[in-house]
């Protein structure tokens, strides 16, 4: 039986394929303009946003600082999520830099075995975020221009992520319970753990912050190629009249009246989260709650783009693929509902802007614009950096002198 549904999947895979092929083929300018899109993405948002974060992340885990922290927040970590102190490692992270930093965070700590797998599950869960960058650059300013709804983009996305947490604290919870350490000499037992990672792995900071350069270029050149690969294939949905199609049909099996634009807005997001987005912010018609419950369900999915990438690393574990896009689906259904309730507490009255779509910020590089991206990343990751380094030289200096003692 088992073999009979990897044929079909097989076969499914190949007609894909095909179909792809043949589209790019018949419309070449088109592939060609939406390929390019797609690099541009890549080239003006992600990689000054993402890059920097993918090194430091992998200097903070050489020298010892994911253990540290563990220790110090393992008594808020235990309570709330069901996870040991270092998962606020990746959680912090997933949420300073976005998609799929914390993802490829919590892998990398199962292959290195620091965490269990039902723990790893669990962090896996609420540990896979958008960053503030995205979300308040890309979404609220430059898509729905109007910064002041930024909260109503932000808040929920996190609420979310903390609400699928909280509820998946209980997976296998009988199987294996996180108990906290004793906090007495809580200091002290983080620093002996520094102590004890740094001195198993036997790497200079050189060689910390190299491997950190050359798995941070293989990251983000993996997140470039399912970027360039999704933004072709939507495009080629759009010139195939698939999404006209299956909005059809969706009407016909569920008459429910939706505005066809929606339905189409939607289903792209579903696939591609920065051109769904853009589609539901240009929708004429609608109401900004609305738009607003949309675009926070499709952040918070994150998208089958986004989805490749993860499970690009999930793959490489023994992590369950198929229970995170569960998670990721709940991510969205709590982050809809979340921004539903803000909504209608605080900023009902909030002031709504007039939309202006001359500019398309991923049509052109610009080089300041660009700047300003990078600045924003590298003054967070610079200060990361700088506190790693010395953090990492004190501690050695003070490992060295206990040592001699």
């Amino acid at each position: 039986m088992q073999i009979k549904k990897n044929n079909i999947s097989t076969i499914i895979y190949i007609l894909i394929s095909l179909f792809v092929l043949y589209n790019i083929i018949i419309h070449p300018q088109d592939c060609i303009k939406a390929a390019s899109k797609g690099l541009l993405a890549w080239i003006n948002i992600v990689v000054p946003s993402l890059f920097p974060f993918l090194v430091i992340s992998e200097l903070l885990i050489g020298l010892g600082f994911v253990d540290f922290i563990g220790v110090l927040l393992e008594p808020l970590m235990v309570p709330i999520f069901n996870v040991s102190g270092k998962g606020a490692f990746p959680f912090a992270m997933s949420i300073t830099s976005g998609y799929p930093v914390g993802v490829k965070l919590v892998t990398r700590l199962r292959k290195d075995k620091k965490i269990s797998k039902s723990e790893a599950q669990r962090l896996l869960s609420f540990s896979s975020t958008s960053g503030p960058l995205f979300m308040i650059g890309a979404i609220s300013t430059g898509m729905l221009n109007n910064p002041l709804i930024s909260p109503l983009i932000v808040y929920p996305h996190y609420l979310g992520a903390i609400a699928v947490g909280v509820l998946f604290r209980f997976y296998k919870m009988k199987d294996e319970k996180i108990n906290s350490s004793p906090n007495k000499n809580l200091f002290k037992n983080a620093f002996r753990k520094l102590f004890q990672a740094k001195n198993k792995d036997n790497r200079n900071l050189g060689k910390i912050l190299s491997d950190g350069v050359i798995n941070g270029v293989s990251s983000i050149i993996i997140v470039g190629g399912f970027i360039v690969f999704y933004s072709v294939l939507v495009e080629i949905l759009y010139i195939s009249n698939f999404f006209n199609i299956f909005t059809e049909i969706f009407n016909i099996i569920l008459p429910l009246n939706l505005n066809p634009e929606v339905i189409k807005g939607l289903l792209t997001g579903m696939l591609e989260i920065t051109i769904g987005c853009k589609e539901i912010a240009e929708l004429n018609g609608v109401s900004l709650l609305f738009k607003i419950v949309i675009i926070n369900f499709l952040i918070s999915w994150s998208g089958f783009s986004i989805h490749s990438q993860a499970m690009s690393f999930i793959n490489s574990t023994d992590l369950n693929s198929k229970l995170y896009m569960f998670s990721k689906l709940l991510h969205g259904l709590f982050s809809a509902g979340f921004s539903y309730l803000l909504y209608n507490l605080k900023y009902k009255n909030i002031v709504y802007t007039s939309f202006s779509f001359e500019t398309n910020y991923l049509e052109i590089i610009t080089f300041p614009k660009w700047l300003d991206t990078l600045k924003i990343s590298l003054q967070l990751g610079l200060y990361m950096l700088i506190f790693a380094l010395l953090y990492g030289f004190i501690m050695s200096s003070i490992n060295n002198i206990i040592l001699n003692k």
